[in-house]
Parts: structure tokens; sequence; C-alpha cells
């Protein structure tokens, strides 16, 4: 096929929609979405159905970091405080010292069973070594089971927090087989350097962000996803310029940004949501594209050894580990050990040994290729069954939606209206039976300090209330905020 803009616009556009309309049976029948989307990319390569040929480990590093940066954000971004705040100390010490011990019995495993050194394994088990709760709660949310106790909030803090630990070992292993006279204590600095400049830079870019999206007061509204697409890939780069990890530094900014107050915060999370989700598919897709599944094949024995004994050795030794000192009963650390899916973050880990010319790269990339795809096809497939053997899982039925995501038909005539009352309000402490409200006009609901009240005409207004209006016609809509004074 000759390569035009055209053919790569059909291609692209072909697989972004087969990818998501066979999303939607895979979720119903609990087949892992990752699993699909890679899937759809190895048939699309030049040994599947497509006979694309892609063979190119930049490109693809460069496509995997910025999907990853966009999935992160998005995550923190969704991710309360208030949430996370009680297991944060768990959380954090999985993301770090259970990654680190993760690589470490890995990487003594491969060394002592195959003919990789010692670097060459633990660079494997580096790899490896971060999970990807995305596929968890996909399969969770398919399944309509949540979890008991504070679970899923620790799990998705560890999700979201040990891809940093994982690609400073990954980086710095790989430096030390490929830079002569560079050793381990050479990484003990960097590393601090690292994961204080990503996580103090990424706070305090992120309050900035905060800041600069509430007083710039944009002309047009669609302009604020735009402008936040900009800031995190900036955000990003600016901290890894400054020396530090700029997957830790978008997570905290997002973090932050997520729990302060921003204009436009609800829109910008669902737009996120939807960025997230494309970049999750682009980056399978294009990792799928990229392996060769006949060079997989010469390798599947001792990638099957090495998958097992990361399932059922390394991460349930990380876990109950790192768990030590920490109140989780013996079915929870099993849940989270069964929890540590391989996703396709080890695989774009897995390409920076690949361009940096490393011995057995190659051997390496596709061993861990093979990993992904028993963990995802293993435990992904049995995590409801797995919940509920643990008596952990909860009924998980109700699906709460703001009212503003309701879809409404083209035929409805009424308007719902933000309008946010200023903290000097002149109707504040009044009822609401005495404005001068249209008849066809409604305040439906109240957003008071972040707690929702369903108002009746007795309900007194305070400033600083978000309400949420129903009319029927603009000239109606000036009239109610010349009522309330806005």
């Amino acid at each position: 096929m000759v390569v035009t803009p055209e053919n790569i616009l059909f291609i692209s556009s072909v697989l972004l929609i087969l990818s998501i309309v066979a999303s939607k049976t895979a979720g119903k029948a609990g087949i892992p979405i990752l699993l699909l989307f890679l899937g759809i990319g190895i048939l699309a390569g030049s040994e599947g159905l497509g006979g694309i040929y892609f063979d190119d480990p930049n490109l693809t590093q460069f496509l995997g970091i910025t999907a990853l940066t966009y999935i992160l954000f998005s995550g923190g971004l969704d991710t309360k405080w208030e949430s996370i705040k009680p297991v944060l100390g768990p959380g954090l010490t999985l993301s770090t010292l259970g990654v680190l011990l993760t690589a470490l019995s890995v990487g003594l495993f491969v060394h002592a069973i195959s003919s990789f050194s010692l670097l060459e394994g633990l660079l494997m088990g580096a790899i490896v070594s971060s999970t990807d709760a995305a596929a968890v709660f996909g399969i969770l949310r398919a399944k309509s089971i949540g979890l008991k106790g504070n679970l899923r909030p620790m799990l998705e803090l560890e999700s979201g927090s040990n891809d940093p630990m994982a690609y400073f070992l990954t980086i710095g292993l790989t430096s030390i087989l490929a830079i002569d006279n560079f050793t381990f204590s050479d990484l003990i600095p960097v590393f601090f350097m690292q994961m204080a400049i990503g996580g103090a830079g990424g706070y305090l870019l992120g309050r900035a962000i905060v800041l600069t999206i509430n007083r710039i007061n944009l002309e047009y509204e669609g302009l604020y996803p735009v402008f936040m697409l900009g800031l995190v890939a900036m955000l990003y780069a600016v901290i890894d310029f400054a020396g530090g990890n700029g997957f830790l530094g978008v997570y905290v900014a997002a973090l932050a940004i997520g729990n302060g107050k921003m204009v436009h915060k609800k829109s910008l999370i669902k737009f996120f949501d939807g960025v997230a989700w494309l970049m999750q598919i682009v980056m399978f897709i294009t990792l799928g594209l990229l392996v060769f599944p006949s060079q997989v094949l010469p390798v599947i024995g001792l990638g099957a050894l090495v998958s097992l004994f990361l399932i059922f050795v390394a991460r349930p030794l990380g876990v109950f580990i790192s768990l030590a000192f920490f109140k989780y009963k013996i079915r929870d650390k099993l849940f989270i050990s069964w929890v540590g899916l391989r996703g396709a973050v080890p695989i774009v880990f897995a390409t920076f040994p690949l361009i940096a010319g490393i011995e057995k790269s190659n051997i390496i990339f596709n061993i861990v290729f093979f990993i992904v795809l028993t963990s995802v096809a293993l435990q992904a497939t049995t995590l409801s069954l797995m919940a509920k053997w643990l008596s952990l899982a909860v009924p998980d039925g109700l699906k709460r939606r703001s009212l503003l995501d309701l879809e409404l038909s083209e035929d409805f005539k009424n308007a719902l209206v933000e309008v946010d009352l200023p903290e000097d309000s002149e109707i504040d402490g009044k009822k609401i039976w005495e404005l001068d409200f249209p008849k066809t006009s409604l305040i439906v609901l109240i957003n008071r300090n972040e707690k929702f009240i369903t108002p009746n005409g007795l309900t007194e207004l305070k400033g600083g209330d978000k309400l949420l209006i129903m009319m029927n016609t603009e000239s109606e809509e000036n009239k109610v905020k010349a009522t309330l004074g806005v």
C-alpha cells in the first residue's frame, strides 16, 4: 500500500473505531479491554491480517510517554484527596518499596534460571515492576463489583504513583548497562533529586495552573480544555528539564488541580477522561503493531516461568512485606497481590533498553510483552471471582450521574444554568419564596461548600452558593440573574 495522508487517516480511523466498538462487547464478556486493544494491534501488524509493517521503537516510546502523561493526569485529576488520605502510607509504600522488592526478586529469579546477567535480570524486573490498575477497575465496573473498605482508593493511589519508581529503576539500570563507569552509587542522589523535584514541582505547578485557569478568562469556553492540554505537556517537560521525575510531577499536579477550586473543573475532568481513553487505545494498538509474534514464540518458555513467578511469588512478596506494618487482613493482602496486573507501561519501558542498544534488549522486549499478555489474561479475567472468593466484593450497581450528564432530546426547550452567588450577595439569608422568580424558573439544586441541597420554598440562600436553575428562555435567564444580583 502506498503511504499517503489519506491512507494513514483511513487506517487510523478504522483501528480506532474498531477498538471502541469491540470494547463494548469485550466489556460485557469480561474480556480485558487492554488485551483487546493489543490484539487489534497485533492483527493489524506485519504478521497479522492487516500487514502493516511497523518497527519504530523511538516513535513507540514517544507515543507511550505522551499517552502515559495524559493517563496519569486524568487519573490524578479525578482522585479525591479525602479518599486517598487514609491510605497514603500503605499506598506510597507499595509504590516504592513494593516496586523495588518486585524488581529485585524478579531480577534474581531471571538471573538464576537463564543466561541473563544479574544486571540484565534486574533490568527486566524493573521493567515489569509497576502495575496497571486501570484494567482492574474496568473489569470490576463491567461486573458491577465494588470493594470493601479502603482497598479501591489504595489501589488507585498505588497505580498512579508506582510508575515513577519503575521508570527510575528502568532508566538507571539501562544507564549502568550502556554507560561505562556508571554505578549503583550514582543512582542514589539522582533518585532523591528526581522524586523531590517531581513531587514539589508538581504540586507548585499544579497550584499555579489552578490560579491561571481561574484568572485567564478566555473568550471561548471550548478553549479551556485545549489550554489545559498544552499546560500538561509543558508541565511534564519543565519538570523533566529541571531534573525531576515527569510522571510523578504530572500525577501530583493533577491531584493539586483536581482538589483545588477551579472554574470548568467538571468539564475538564470529563474531557481528560476521554483523552485518557484515546491515549490508551493509541498506546496499546501501537505496542501491538510493534510486536512480531514470530519473535515472541521462542521465548514463551522463559516468559511463562517469569510470569508465573511474578504473579505468585514476586508480587505477593512485595505486598506482604510492604504492608507488614499496616493493619490489613490476609485476605486484603491476597487480593492486592492478585491485582498486580501488568499493562502497557512495562512494554513502553522495554523500549528504553531497545533504543539504547543493550545486549539482549530484543529478547527482554518480547519476554515483557508475553508477561503482560499472560498477566492480563490470567489475572484480569479472574478478578471478580477472586474478590467474591475472598469476601471483599460488594454490590456496585448504583450508577450516579450528575443532572448535567443527562442526555436531553433536541425537542427539550428548557435550559439548565449554573449561577454562582457572590460571597457578599444581597440576597444572603433570603428564602427562595421571597425572590421575584419567573413562574417557569426553578432552582433544582444548591451546591453549598461541596454539599448538595435539594431546595424548597423555605430554603435560605447563602453567599457563595452555586445554584442549578431550570428555565425556559434567554430573556428569562436575564431576569433570574437580575433577581439574584449576578
